[in-house]
């Protein structure tokens, strides 16, 4: 048994596919084939049952593969802690980012990082909160920035970057519009631009919804920051927007209205994951997160 056959197995339960973890990897298809099957004699169990349509794994290749993933991350901590005790100082991060509020609440933090670290390349992946914490637990990703500090998930450690009340951004032409403040039960019977299901910007807005006695009518959900402001402006609908981003609107036939009660907001957080070797790349980021939050 070889380091080689473990990546292979995960890749392959990762994706269900000899083809798609082939391509992941830039190997042949007939080598994964035969490595894996060296690794299912070297166990003495099948690790996958391959008679239907859909690769599957059997109870046994579940059993291997949670162990395979912490030998996996074992060897990476071991080699990121051993490049480290080297003084390198390089290296990559990945970091997480989430749509329509990344750049406009990160870009300070993300350019002073590289600043600090010139010779540490930095990934940036543009996906929403839910599944940035999925790909740092998987270690897909080292960090997320992320749209709540709230999570039910123990493997994760969180600190809190900001906390920012959402605004309601109608046309001038609306009846809301000349409102000083607003309530959330007075948008019952709005149209609303939304944000994807796969954000918790979505969940929390549709929960304060609910709580008001009403599901809100969606015309169109995105992660474009831009969108949300062009389809108020055309008169589409209206939509919820952060504070800081809402008063950055360059129209001024969009007006921003806050709410008397301030129930739902951006809580924008950096998360990672415990009890996981932490390589230089990653310890100086949350560091930094850390001086950012207590300036």
């Amino acid at each position: 048994m070889d380091l080689r056959q473990i990546e292979y197995f995960v890749e392959v339960a990762k994706h269900l596919s000899f083809t798609k973890a082939a391509a992941t990897l830039h190997v042949s298809q007939p080598s994964i084939s035969k490595a894996i099957q060296n690794f299912e004699s070297e166990l003495g169990v099948p690790l996958f049952y391959r008679s239907s349509k859909q690769l599957e794994l059997t109870d046994a290749g579940q059993a291997v593969l949670v162990n395979s993933m912490q030998v996996l991350e074992s060897f990476q901590n071991l080699r990121s802690e051993l490049t480290d005790l080297m003084e390198l100082k390089k290296g990559q991060i990945r970091i997480g980012i989430p749509p329509i509020v990344g750049a406009e609440f990160f870009s300070k933090l993300i350019s002073y990082y590289k600043e600090l670290n010139p010779y540490i390349e930095i990934l940036l992946t543009e996906v929403g909160t839910k599944r940035i914490r999925l790909e740092i637990e998987a270690g897909e990703l080292d960090v997320g920035l992320v749209c709540s500090v709230t999570s039910t998930n123990e493997s994760l450690e969180t600190i809190r970057f900001l906390k920012d009340p959402l605004m309601l951004i109608v046309h001038e032409s609306h009846p809301l519009a000349a409102k000083e403040t607003i309530q959330l039960s007075e948008l019952a019977n709005e149209t609303f631009i939304i944000y994807r299901k796969d954000f918790i910007l979505y969940d929390r807005i549709i929960e304060e919804c609910s709580k008001h006695g009403f599901f809100p009518t969606i015309a169109c959900e995105t992660t474009q920051k831009d969108l949300f402001i062009e389809m108020v402006q055309a008169k589409l609908g209206i939509a919820l927007l952060p504070k800081k981003l809402a008063e950055k609107i360059p129209y001024t036939s969009i007006k921003c209205i806050p709410f008397q009660e301030e129930a739902i907001y951006l809580e924008l957080g950096v998360t990672w994951k415990k009890n996981k070797y932490l390589p230089f790349a990653v310890r100086e980021f949350i560091k930094l997160a850390r001086e950012f939050v207590s300036q």
